[in-house]
């Protein structure tokens, strides 16, 4: 076992286990298990071993993810976020940052989506107006940031500064702490429930050029070719650990189970059987995609970009296909909380309609494969 994933195990058993019923309940943030990842070192596993950093690339990352979704999704996703929005700050960020985030102090995550576009993450409304030379000054109203109120920065989309900016977006480091930032308190969903998400809204904030991610209006190809396939993939490996998760919960009861006027388990009736290795294929199958996506990227292969649209429409649709089945083939008892099979079936709801959602991504899939624009000028 790699050294990573060897921390994670022990963080796994020994904290976000024991922890994930009382986060769903409760819909409280994880802190204790966030605490747990910084102290082995897997916050900082995407930021340069030069740095301080674990050195580590998108199919690592992807393995943390994939193991934390099937133990707590809310703790997976406040990982998968801070994760993809260092695919920005470990490229452009100053090096302080970069440095703070390899040691675990700086947690992070995205302010895309607003109240005004809502899932086209890529028709910012946000403003940044300059204030002399050096200061930009920031409007918006940004919905669902994971981790909001945690985080110690955004990684945020606005229109370009400079009107005349090829490109129709750009982006920003925002310090969380920035006067002028309102971060409401609580979250209260379906699932997910401990991820903390809530609007971001700025008014007046003032930061400095200095933290401008990238180009002015560069920040719509940055969020396309750089944070995109973070997000996307790792959204797959998310739902891969939740259909694992699920799938091996489904299995041990089924065994576990006994009809005792016929002396057999569930296991050994056969339309349990048969819906458990529909579970089975579709996580297999799904664990394929996800593979051949990350060799996909990692050999600059022709049909990477086709890979990563495709890999969070896949996992969405079949997390939800697989945990809708485990709820089915457990019956009344999926229904309770001590299986961990109904959280897992609300969290799976998720990957649906996060933007990009699964119909957009459908939509640039249909596109890339006819030769269109992913999005129209």
């Amino acid at each position: 076992m790699s050294q990573h994933l060897d921390a994670l195990a022990r963080v796994l058993d020994d904290v976000v286990a024991p922890e994930a019923a009382a986060v769903d309940r409760d819909g409280t943030y994880p802190q204790a298990s966030i605490d747990a990842l910084v102290g082995v070192g897997l916050l900082g596993l995407t930021t340069s071993a030069e740095l301080g950093g674990g050195g580590g690339g998108m199919r690592q990352a992807a393995e943390v993810i994939q193991g934390l979704a099937g133990t707590c999704g809310s703790t997976a996703m406040i990982v998968l976020m801070h994760y993809t929005a260092n695919a920005a700050i470990e490229g452009y960020a100053a090096e302080a940052v970069r440095k703070d985030v390899a040691s675990g102090q700086h947690l992070s995550t995205l302010a895309f989506s607003e109240a005004g576009s809502r899932s086209h993450f890529w028709a910012t409304q946000s403003t940044a107006t300059p204030d002399g030379d050096d200061v930009i000054v920031l409007d918006a109203a940004k919905s669902w940031v994971t981790a909001a109120a945690q985080a110690n920065s955004y990684v945020w989309s606005t229109r370009p500064v400079d009107p005349a900016a090829e490109g129709p977006m750009t982006l920003w480091l925002v310090p969380s702490a920035a006067d002028g930032l309102v971060q409401p308190s609580g979250f209260d969903g379906l699932g997910l429930r401990g991820n903390g998400s809530t609007p971001v809204t700025a008014k007046g904030v003032r930061i400095s050029r200095a933290d401008m991610l990238g180009p002015d209006g560069g920040g719509f190809d940055l969020a396309l070719g750089e944070v995109l396939p973070w997000f996307v993939v790792l959204s797959g490996a998310f739902c891969l650990g939740l259909m694992e998760g699920v799938t091996t919960e489904t299995g041990a009861h089924l065994t576990s189970t006994r009809l005792e006027h016929l002396d057999q388990t569930l296991a050994q009736q056969p339309f349990p059987r048969v819906d458990h290795a529909r579970m089975r294929l579709q996580t297999d199958q799904l664990a394929a995609l996800l593979g051949d996506t990350l060799t996909a990227l990692e050999t600059a292969r022709p049909d990477a970009m086709l890979r990563v649209l495709e890999i969070k429409a896949a996992g969405a649709e079949a997390a939800i296909s697989v945990t809708d089945l485990a709820m089915k083939v457990c019956g009344g008892a999926a229904f309770r909380k001590e299986l961990g099979i109904e959280r897992a079936f609300r969290d799976a709801r998720a990957a649906r309609v996060m933007a990009p959602t699964t119909d957009a991504l459908l939509d640039f899939i249909g596109r890339a494969i006819n030769g269109l624009p992913l999005v129209d000028a």
